[in-house]
């Protein structure tokens, strides 16, 4: 995220930080491994946050850059009133497809995008802090890695049990979403 963020520009420098997260997948017993996905995207939204300059519609350019097009642009209320809203829904959508409910969920592995987000969707979902993994304090908003970071440390902690039922929920620009309920 270094590379996209303008540190003149205080709505975004301060929430983002670098990582990298991958997961490797495999064979897994009968009943186990991914359950159900719900992917979705709502593109009006797109103006809320999203990078102006770069790729083929805007390629490279010393004006482009000059006019600092090249980072990362956020309405943060607008922002956060969809991550709200699409967190609890698409983990609804999601619980739904699995055949699966809240009460079955063990651990809840949210975008770690900013810890109000995080709470609201814990409110809405009715879930305890003991099963909702937050580490936003430790490494900012990691954008798509926060939930393979998040996810690689509850199992080094011990959080992850086998059998355990997970539910992981991300969002992002454009504006986007993810969420997958995981046997694990």
């Amino acid at each position: 995220m270094s590379r996209i963020t303008d540190y003149t520009d205080r709505n975004t420098c301060v929430l983002f930080g670098d990582g990298a997260g991958a997961v490797v997948l495999g064979e897994v017993p009968e009943g186990r491994g991914f359950q159900a996905f719900d992917l979705g995207a709502e593109g009006a939204g797109g103006a809320h946050l999203y990078l102006e300059a770069g790729g083929s519609r805007l390629p490279a350019s010393a004006e482009t850059v000059e006019a600092k097009k090249h980072a990362i642009y956020m309405n943060g209320r607008e922002v956060f009133k969809f991550a709200v809203r699409v967190m609890s829904s698409a983990t609804e959508h999601v619980l739904t497809k699995a055949g699966t409910s809240k009460e079955d969920i063990d651990l809840f592995i949210p975008h770690q995008a900013n810890i109000r987000i995080i709470q609201s969707a814990m409110e809405r979902l009715n879930l305890p802090p003991e099963k909702v993994v937050i580490n936003v304090d430790k490494y900012a908003n990691t954008s798509a890695a926060s939930v393979p970071l998040a996810l690689v440390e509850a199992f080094e902690e011990g959080r992850i049990k086998e059998g355990d039922t997970i539910l992981m929920v991300g969002f992002g620009g454009g504006l986007t979403w993810g969420a997958s309920v995981l046997k694990w």
